[in-house]
C-alpha cells in the first residue's frame, strides 16, 4: 500500500523532530503502532500542519524520526504540554523503545516543495 506524501506546510511555522530507537526485529511493529496511534494524535491536534514518520535500519537497531510541523509554540503545547522541549510518549512505547529520549528539537520552518 502506498501512502501519499503530504504536501509541505503552506506557511512558516515550527518543525518538531523526535528520535527513538527499537530493536530491528521490532521495527515494523513499532512503525505500525506509530501510524495507528501517534500519527492520528499529531494530525488531530489543532495547529498541526503535517507529520512525517521516518525509519532507518542500522545493524540490530531501527532509528525512528517523527518530523511534525506546527503553526506555533502554543499549538505544540496543546499536543505536548507546557514544556514543549519534552518528548511526548505513549504507554505502549515501553513495549518497543530501547530508551526514552527526554527532549525533542525544534526548528523554524520556512517552506518546502513536494517531492
Amino acid at each position: 500500500m502506498t501512502t501519499p506524501v503530504p504536501a509541505p506546510p503552506p506557511r512558516p511555522g515550527l518543525a518538531r523532530l523526535w528520535h527513538g530507537r527499537t530493536p530491528a526485529d521490532r521495527a515494523d511493529a513499532y512503525m505500525a503502532f506509530l501510524r495507528q496511534r501517534a500519527l492520528p494524535d499529531y494530525q488531530g491536534t489543532p495547529g498541526n500542519l503535517g507529520a512525517y514518520l521516518l525509519m532507518r535500519l542500522e545493524g540490530e537497531e531501527a532509528h525512528f524520526l517523527a518530523l511534525t510541523f506546527w503553526e506555533s509554540e502554543a499549538a505544540i503545547a496543546s499536543f505536548a504540554g507546557s514544556d514543549i522541549t519534552r518528548a511526548k510518549y505513549y504507554p505502549e512505547d515501553a513495549d518497543f523503545l530501547l530508551e526514552f529520549e527526554p527532549r525533542v528539537t525544534h526548528f523554524q520552518f520556512h517552506g518546502g516543495t513536494r517531492p
